[in-house]
C-alpha cells in the first residue's frame, strides 16, 4: 500500500530542516483548533434562532434574544476567521522556510557528493529535487499542519454535537465512511506508481532543457534547432500524458466524495423529516443536524485529498530523502593529514574502475613515481584514460586497487581540503561563473590582492588581452563565461590554477585552444615561475610535452612506456608514430 509506516517516516525525517521555523508549524495547528471550535459552535446556535422563530406562534418572540444570539454569531464569525487568517499565515512562514532549509540542506549534501555520487543521480534529477520535488513537500507540508489537524478535529466535534442532537441519524455515517475510504484506497494504489512516473518525466525534461541550453552554440552551429525543439516537445508530451494518467484517478477523488455527501443529506432530510413530522425533532435540530453531517462529511473530503497530496508528495520525498541517504565515497579520516609536504607523487600497482567491477577497469595495474618539482608529460589516444589517471591524484575519485601518494602520504589519509588546495587542477572542460574576470580568478585565492592576480595572469599569458577589455579585470565574463574566446577562457582557468600556489599543477588539454607559440610561452613561465611545483602536462600535441622531464605514454589503460622525448622517439612505436604523423601534418 502506498501509504506506509515507511512513507511518514521519511516524511517525519524532513521536519529536522523546520530550525527555527518550528515555531510557526506549532502554533499554526494551535490556531486552527480555535477555527474548528468556533466553526461547530455556530450551528448551536442557528438551532436556537430556528428553533425560537418556529416556536413564535406559541411563545412570544422576544428581539432581545434574536439580538444576543445574533451577536455571539457574528462575534464565533469573526473569532473563526482571525484564527483561520492567523493559521494560514503561519503555516505559510512556517513552510516556506522548512523548503528554504531543506533545498539548503539538499544543496550541501550535493557539495560534499565525489563525481561518483553526482554521476549516481545526474545533474538534471537533481535539479529537480531541489526545485520541483522541494515544492511538492512544501505543499504537502501546508496542508499537513493545517488540514491535517483541521479534519479530525473538525470530525470529533462536529461528531459530538450532531449525536447529541439525535444518536439514530448518526448512523448514516456508518454506511457512508466505510465506502469512502475503500474508495479512496483503490485510487491511492492506483495512483502512486503514476505519479512516481510522472516525476521521472520532470527529470528527463530538465535534462533536455539543460543539455540543450549549454550547448546552445553548438546546436545552432550545427543548425540543429528544429530537431532539439522536437525533442522538447516529445519530452514535454511525455510529461504532459505521465501527468494526465496519473490525475485521470486522482480526480474520481471529487465525485466520490459529492456523490458520498449528497448521499447522506438525502437521508438525513429524509429520516430527519420523517422525525419531525411526528414530534421528535425540531426544524432548527435538524438545520443544523444537517451542517454537522456535512462537516463530518467535509472533513473525511479534506482528509482524502491530504491522502492524494501525500501520494504525490511520496514520491518526491522518497527522492528527497535518496539524496540526503547518500553518503559521499569519499570522505576525510578522523586523523587526517592536514599539510602536503612536497609534490612528489606515487602510482602503486592502481587500478581503477567506475563501476568498481574488475571486469570493466579503465586503468590497470598502474606504477610509476614523480619527483617533486619535475614536468610529467602524458599523452595517449583518445579513450586511453589519461584524465581519469590525473583525477586520482586529488582525489576525485578513489582506487578499485593499489595507492596513490603525494607527498609521501595516501591520498585517502589526506583532508580532502587540503590535498586539493595542494593539486590544482585545469580540467579539460573550462567553466568559468557569472561575475567579473577578477572574481573569477580569486576562486583560486579568495585573498588574492590585484598584484598577485596580475602576476597569474602574466605567468597564464593572459595579462595582456584582460588589460585590453574596456574594463579590465572588472569586465563581466556573463554566465558560463560566454564574453571571451576559447583560448582565452584556458588561459584564464591556468591563472585561477595559479592562484592556489599549488604543490602539484594539473593540465588536462588545457592549451588545446591556445597557439602553440603562446602554449610554449605559458610552458616556459611555468617552468620558470614555478621551479618547485610539480606539473603534469596531458595534452594531444607532442610539442606541448617534448620538453618534459619524462613522458608517460598510456595505451588502453595501461602504461606503454616512460622516459624523455628522445627515448621514447627510439623505443616506443606509438609515441613514434604520432610524432611522425603530426611533424608530416606540420610540414605539409
Amino acid at each position: 500500500m502506498p501509504f506506509s509506516y515507511e512513507g511518514v517516516v521519511y516524511l517525519r525525517r524532513l521536519f529536522r530542516f523546520a530550525g527555527k521555523y518550528k515555531i510557526y508549524l506549532i502554533l499554526a495547528p494551535l490556531m486552527v483548533i480555535g477555527e474548528v471550535a468556533m466553526e461547530t459552535y455556530i450551528p448551536q446556535l442557528i438551532a436556537r434562532l430556528v428553533n425560537l422563530i418556529n416556536e413564535a406562534e406559541q411563545t412570544p418572540l422576544e428581539m432581545r434574544e434574536i439580538l444576543l444570539l445574533g451577536g455571539q454569531m457574528i462575534l464565533m464569525s469573526i473569532l473563526s476567521l482571525a484564527f483561520g487568517a492567523g493559521a494560514a499565515r503561519m503555516a505559510s512562514i512556517g513552510a516556506m522556510g522548512f523548503s528554504k532549509n531543506l533545498r539548503h540542506g539538499l544543496f550541501e549534501k550535493a557539495q560534499s557528493f565525489s563525481f561518483k555520487n553526482i554521476d549516481k543521480f545526474s545533474t538534471a534529477s537533481l535539479v529537480t529535487r531541489l526545485t520541483t520535488d522541494v515544492n511538492q513537500v512544501q505543499n504537502m507540508l501546508m496542508m499537513l499542519i493545517r488540514m491535517a489537524v483541521r479534519s479530525p478535529i473538525m470530525f470529533v466535534m462536529a461528531f459530538f454535537w450532531a449525536w447529541r442532537m439525535n444518536p439514530s441519524l448518526i448512523t448514516i455515517l456508518l454506511v457512508a465512511v466505510p465506502l469512502l475510504f475503500t474508495g479512496l484506497g483503490v485510487i491511492i494504489k492506483l495512483a502512486f506508481p503514476r505519479f512516481k512516473v510522472m516525476m521521472e518525466k520532470y527529470d528527463a525534461l530538465n535534462g533536455s532543457v539543460q543539455e540543450n541550453l549549454i550547448a546552445i552554440r553548438v546546436v545552432k552551429a550545427f543548425v540543429r534547432e528544429s530537431f532539439e525543439k522536437s525533442k522538447f516537445a516529445r519530452s514535454a508530451d511525455d510529461l504532459m500524458n505521465a501527468q494526465r494518467r496519473a490525475e485521470k484517478v486522482v480526480i474520481l477523488n471529487g465525485p466520490l466524495m459529492q456523490i458520498l455527501m449528497n448521499g447522506c443529506i438525502v437521508a438525513v432530510i429524509w429520516f430527519g423529516g420523517r422525525q419531525i413530522a411526528r414530534g421528535d425533532m425540531n426544524l432548527g435540530d435538524l438545520t443544523s443536524f444537517i451542517t454537522y453531517i456535512t462537516q463530518i462529511l467535509m472533513s473525511l473530503m479534506i482528509l482524502s485529498f491530504i491522502f492524494v497530496s501525500y501520494v504525490l508528495s511520496k514520491a518526491s520525498v522518497a527522492r528527497i530523502n535518496e539524496v540526503l541517504d547518500e553518503q559521499p565515497d569519499i570522505v576525510s579520516p578522523e586523523q587526517s593529514v592536514q599539510s602536503v609536504p612536497d609534490g612528489s607523487i606515487v602510482f602503486d600497482h592502481v587500478s581503477f574502475s567506475y563501476t568498481g567491477s574488475k571486469e570493466r577497469e579503465v586503468l590497470k595495474d598502474i606504477s610509476f613515481s614523480i619527483r617533486s618539482g619535475e614536468t610529467i608529460g602524458l599523452i595517449g589516444a583518445t579513450g586511453s584514460a589519461k584524465s581519469t589517471l590525473v583525477s586520482l591524484i586529488p582525489r576525485l575519485y578513489d582506487v578499485t586497487e593499489g595507492k596513490v601518494l603525494v607527498g609521501g602520504n595516501d591520498v585517502r589519509q589526506y583532508d580532502t581540503a587540503v590535498l586539493r588546495d595542494a593539486v590544482s587542477v585545469v580540467l579539460q572542460k573550462n567553466v568559468l561563473f557569472s561575475g567579473s574576470i577578477a572574481e573569477n580568478l580569486r576562486w583560486g585565492n579568495e585573498n588574492a590582492t590585484q598584484e598577485e592576480i596580475e602576476a597569474a595572469c602574466k605567468v597564464a599569458q593572459a595579462d595582456e588581452f584582460v588589460k585590453a577589455f574596456p574594463d579590465g579585470y572588472q569586465m563581466d565574463l556573463g554566465q558560463g563565461g560566454v564574453n571571451v574566446s576559447g583560448g582565452q577562457k584556458q588561459r584564464l582557468c591556468i591563472a585561477r590554477a595559479l592562484l592556489k600556489k599549488p604543490k602539484v599543477m594539473i593540465l588536462d588539454d588545457a592549451t588545446s585552444a591556445v597557439d602553440t607559440a603562446t602554449d610554449a610561452r605559458i610552458r616556459e613561465a611555468l617552468r620558470d615561475q614555478m621551479p618547485e611545483t610539480t606539473k603534469i602536462i596531458i595534452a594531444q600535441r607532442i610539442t606541448s610535452v617534448q620538453d618534459a622531464d619524462r613522458i608517460i605514454v598510456l595505451d588502453e589503460g595501461k602504461i606503454s612506456d616512460i622516459g624523455t622525448h628522445e627515448e621514447l622517439l627510439e623505443r616506443s612505436e606509438i609515441y613514434r608514430e604520432v610524432y611522425h604523423s603530426q611533424q608530416k601534418g606540420a610540414d605539409d
